[in-house]
């Protein structure tokens, strides 16, 4: 088996090759065809989350231990299933669900395995899809995504989960309350493309990069402000209604003040960037405009099949998204550290 690993922390992934693993008990086997590749394992390569304040998140005390193969948006063909895996789709492709648990706790028991105490994520506890053969823990994280094009399926487990749960968070609403998407990457074009495949009308985007604009009011922006500007705060607060709600796909201090002054009384503000940063909030202004602030990490296995679903329909717009091969995954970090990458941008193993 061929994989790209971290090997030292901060430094580029390295070329490995051992034997291709023999799956045990439930899990299952899958060679890889494609793997999203996902602005999250820039921090993740680096080693760490940047808390501010001096303070870091370390992955090696989050379960990590180097070598490790990244890629948490795996799709390929099923190959071959441990003794207790039962009947297999041997032969066909499957998208694989990897926001993995323990498999034991009351989370994952109730389906909420990406909320579980002692994860197991495929690409971060778990070796990922940077490889050209992957182990599954159970075949229910395997998603029949048929009529979905396979270069594009990938960045559902991901970037789709990520903004379809939040977006949920922000419901219910009507189609005409403004929401605010902030940040046009990768996440943010998707985050646009999934409120309007959710029947939403009235999308703003801040974005401080105008290059990607264009992508951004493709995807269904009605508005796209640039944040750094003076007057944006005035302008977000003037929409006709207020803003109901902000999808922080940034998540940092200055976006986080932004949107939270710009909402409605009674307005949602969920963060789902990882920029990192810290916010006063004042709690009486908080009780006085009635708003909910509120955190939301990927989603559960059933929000995945729900927008496998909204894909299939043709509901969903592609966002903009390039081809690799494996051995460019790290110069692609490199891009997504750098801010220079239009979309998403998936390995072909």
């Amino acid at each position: 088996m061929i994989s790209q690993d971290i090997v030292e922390w901060g430094k580029p992934l390295q070329q490995a090759v051992r034997e291709t693993p023999t799956p045990t008990g439930t899990e299952v086997l899958v060679k890889v065809k494609y793997c999203g590749i996902c602005h999250s394992d820039v921090h993740i390569r680096d080693g760490y989350f940047d808390l501010r304040g001096g303070r870091k998140f370390q992955m090696s005390e989050r379960g990590m231990r180097l070598p490790i193969t990244m890629g948490h948006e795996p799709y390929g063909t099923v190959v071959a299933g441990g003794p207790q895996a039962g009947p297999l789709p041997v032969g066909e492709d499957r998208l694989v669900f990897p926001w993995t648990g323990c498999g034991q706790c009351d989370r994952c028991l109730e389906g909420m395995d990406n909320w579980c105490p002692a994860p197991r994520y495929i690409g971060v506890q778990a070796a990922g899809g940077y490889a050209d053969h992957v182990l599954v823990p159970h075949p229910r994280y395997l998603i029949d995504a048929q009529g979905i094009d396979p270069s594009f399926a990938p960045i559902l487990a991901c970037s789709g989960l990520t903004t379809y749960s939040a977006a949920r968070k922000l419901m219910p609403c009507k189609p005409q309350d403004w929401i605010v998407v902030m940040g046009a990457g990768g996440l943010g074009l998707m985050a646009v493309a999934m409120l309007k495949a959710m029947g939403h009308e009235r999308i703003a985007v801040c974005e401080i990069d105008e290059s990607k604009w264009s992508a951004a009011r493709d995807m269904g922006a009605l508005e796209i402000f640039n944040p750094l500007h003076e007057d944006t705060q005035r302008k977000l607060q003037a929409l006709p209604g207020g803003v109901w709600g902000v999808m922080d796909l940034v998540g940092a201090q200055s976006t986080a003040n932004l949107g939270i002054a710009a909402l409605r009384k009674g307005g949602r503000y969920v963060v789902v960037g990882l920029f990192g940063g810290e916010i006063p909030v004042s709690l009486v202004t908080m009780a006085q405009r009635a708003i909910t602030l509120q955190g939301s990490y990927v989603g559960s296995l059933q929000e995945l099949r729900e927008v496998v679903v909204l894909a299939q329909t043709g509901k969903l717009q592609h966002i903009p998204t390039a081809t690799c091969s494996m051995d460019q995954i790290s110069e692609v970090l490199d891009r997504l550290k750098a801010g220079t990458v239009l979309g998403r941008v998936v390995a072909q193993i």
